[in-house]
């Protein structure tokens, strides 16, 4: 039997999916040759999280179906995005109203809301004021949403009636 040499690279991504395998809630997504663990939450919990800082939700379902485009849900969502949003919440001081969770009828993609790394704001003239005053404009999305970025590397796009945010971190948790 002949045996090779692997780079830390690849045994670091073979020891998180295998610890994958006996993590329950957590995954791997595995992007320009990068792996890292996310964890996922629940709605009970995503919304536990909101309530303590004191941020609010509201769909136009009026309702939590993930499945039900509506619906505003939070099942399935990355705790780093749970976190993000808790820390824009803290670091503006301004009310924060989710109204787009990880439910069905968002565009999808690795990055997606069904995925767990977008959440939708209702705009109000605090966050707006924070989110182009603290973020640097990185210019238009393809979609013609104007696009900011913060120092953690998360993206805030204003899509006309709200603002749609991809957290690839807590953004400073």
């Amino acid at each position: 039997m002949k045996l090779r040499s692997v780079g830390s690279a690849a045994v670091t991504a073979l020891v998180l999916v295998l610890g994958v395998l006996f993590a329950p809630g957590v995954g791997v997504i595995s992007s320009a040759g990068e792996a890292f663990a996310v964890t996922k939450i629940s709605h009970s919990q995503a919304t536990s999280m909101f309530r303590t800082s004191g941020i609010t939700w509201s769909s136009s379902g009026g309702c939590s179906d993930r499945n039900n485009a509506t619906c505003t849900s939070f099942e399935q969502l990355n705790l780093a995005t749970a976190q993000g949003a808790q820390t824009l919440k803290s670091a503006s001081g301004c009310a924060l109203n989710i109204t787009g969770g990880t439910e069905t009828g968002h565009a999808g993609g690795t990055y997606s809301h069904w995925n767990g790394y977008k959440l939708d704001y209702g705009l109000n003239t605090c966050v707006s004021n924070y989110i182009t005053g603290h973020f640097a404009y990185i210019g238009l999305r393809s979609d013609g949403a104007k696009q900011y970025k913060a120092n953690s590397g998360n993206i805030y796009a204003l899509e006309g009636n709200h603002w749609d945010v991809v957290y690839y971190n807590c953004g400073g948790c």
